[in-house]
């Protein structure tokens, strides 16, 4: 593959191979962009964006559901040097507010819908200096730019994005993504014999464009000329009919998207597609072989992070040998791995550690945190905060997590974050949240509430609290489970001893408040 520096570059090189093919389907508007398109209306947005005052190294939220806005502003923010920041559009006044000022955007690019959030924020933010919704006077000023590029020299050392990802304690972190990093991500795609992708290929995402996957997914279309379909999101009931509806050759799946799917009827349909090549993150090992027979097509692990790109996946030599086995595969040919203790000793082959991996094409750090980046990074490798272990042979399998998070449906939650708003609620003293098992989701989240006096159960109800937090925080990171303690346990230096809320009994949702089937347990 020819040298690809950056992001503009990469727009220019696919409108300059295949003009007028496909390059983009948005199922829900019918919407269709062809390479060309892609080119000349990112930069036509780069232009006016540059009108605006966005300049190289600006950060620029970008709030938008599943529409052809949302890609093509990211281009045109690389192809000006500046650093899209993506805002889930499920984020309410606390998580929004929060991703915004800790990046420092100066601009927000977002739709109608969004607006009255955005601006209450913006009255209370002082970085954050105006709202653009694509829905107004912005397509006029569209049509009036040039569609010549902006002429912005950009380096693959340039930050192309800041990704918020939740870790496992305190504010979600802001992952700095170079041109570089993303110029690696979809290499891998398309040179590894996984197999890759190429122009014959129709790849579909059903994730929202705010997850680093639909990213990833467009420049991998880009670099290939295979076009994607883009789906407004999940639905398990229409997913397959989808996928043989556009001729699906390729896609991904994620978190609890494999068990959905499985739970849907069997039609004499199942089989009658043309998809050729599966990856997912955590294919559950009781289904593995089930999915593949279900549907007749082969699904490869494939381990990333939001800070690493990707890294480890299951060979197709191996695929056979390996399904269900919970092995994710070996490290890409950019990627090395190993499995170490607590003081960073490589541990035996065969006995479980914490997975570390080194190589080029990461992420910078995380923005703005140089203690989290140094001991992310310490002693020259990335700490994943998952344990695994690597066998004779060099294959990688997933243990579990080192430290506790929750996450529920392949979203990192941080109990932290959900505690802090509970506790901002006038009748809650404290408040400690913990993973549940759950069959479909992975897990779900259990608040424990302690009230302040005179505050009684009867008095502010678990309802009353779930609504309270929906109010603040993404509906993802709303508690299921609820229970009201007298005191919470602490460790010596005060802090909430979440581990012995969670050994307490085996049964976690036992005497606890369901909300989603309004009972007591």
């Amino acid at each position: 593959m020819d040298r690809i520096p950056d992001l503009g570059t990469l727009t220019a090189r696919a409108a300059a191979r295949w003009a007028g093919r496909t390059a983009l389907t948005f199922d829900e508007t019918g919407e269709s962009l062809t390479y060309g398109e892609v080119e000349g209306r990112s930069n036509r947005i780069a232009h006016v964006l540059g009108e605006l005052g966005v300049g190289f190294g600006d950060r620029v939220g970008v709030m938008l559901r599943n529409r052809p806005e949302f890609p093509l502003t990211w281009l045109a923010l690389a192809k000006l040097g500046a650093v899209m920041v993506p805002i889930n559009v499920y984020y309410r006044e606390l998580d929004a507010r929060y991703v915004l000022e800790h990046s420092g955007a100066k601009l927000v690019v977002t739709s109608s819908e969004f607006v009255p959030l955005l601006e209450e924020i913006r009255a209370r933010s002082g970085a954050l200096e105006r709202v653009v919704s694509v829905d107004g006077g912005f397509k006029s000023l569209l049509e009036a730019a040039a569609g010549e590029p902006p002429g912005v020299r950009v380096y693959p050392e340039n930050l192309a994005s800041i990704q918020y990802t939740s870790g496992t304690t305190g504010p979600p972190k802001g992952c700095m993504l170079s041109h570089g990093f993303w110029v690696h991500k979809f290499r891998k795609h398309i040179e590894q014999p996984e197999p890759p992708v190429n122009e014959s290929d129709v790849l579909l995402t059903a994730q929202p464009y705010h997850y680093i996957d639909p990213q990833w997914n467009t420049l991998v279309s880009l670099a290939s000329g295979a076009p994607l379909v883009v789906l407004d999101r999940f639905h398990p009931s229409t997913f397959w009919e989808k996928v043989r509806r556009y001729g699906i050759t390729f896609f991904f799946c994620i978190g609890a998207m494999p068990t959905l799917m499985l739970k849907m009827p069997s039609t004499p349909e199942d089989r009658d597609h043309r998809v050729r090549h599966i990856i997912c993150s955590g294919i559950p090992k009781n289904i593995h072989r089930e999915l593949e027979e279900r549907w007749g097509a082969p699904w490869h692990e494939w381990f990333g992070m939001t800070e690493t790109g990707g890294d480890i996946s299951v060979r197709q030599d191996e695929h056979d040998e390996l399904v269900g086995t919970g092995c994710i595969g070996r490290p890409h040919y950019t990627r090395e791995a190993r499995i170490v203790d607590d003081s960073d000793r490589p541990v035996p082959r065969g006995e479980t550690g914490e997975l570390a991996l080194r190589g080029p094409g990461m992420m910078d750090g995380y923005y703005r945190m140089p203690e989290e980046t140094a001991e992310a990074f310490r002693n020259g490798w990335f700490h994943t905060g998952d344990l695994a272990r690597m066998d004779e042979e060099g294959r990688i399998y997933y243990v579990g997590r080192k430290k506790a998070r929750i996450r529920r449906s392949g979203e990192n939650v941080s109990a932290e974050e959900v505690e802090g708003a509970l506790e901002s609620h006038p009748e809650v003293r404290s408040a400690a949240c913990i993973p549940v098992p759950d069959e479909i989701r992975g897990e779900e989240i259990k608040a424990y509430i302690v009230l302040r006096p005179g505050a009684s159960p009867e008095s502010v109800p678990p309802q009353e609290l779930a609504e309270f937090c929906s109010e603040k925080l993404a509906y993802f990171k709303v508690p299921r489970y609820w229970e009201y303690r007298e005191e919470l346990p602490r460790t010596p230096s005060e802090r909430v001893a979440r581990h012995l809320l969670q050994r307490e009994k085996e049964d976690l949702r036992a005497g606890s408040y369901d909300r989603v089937d309004g009972v007591w347990r």
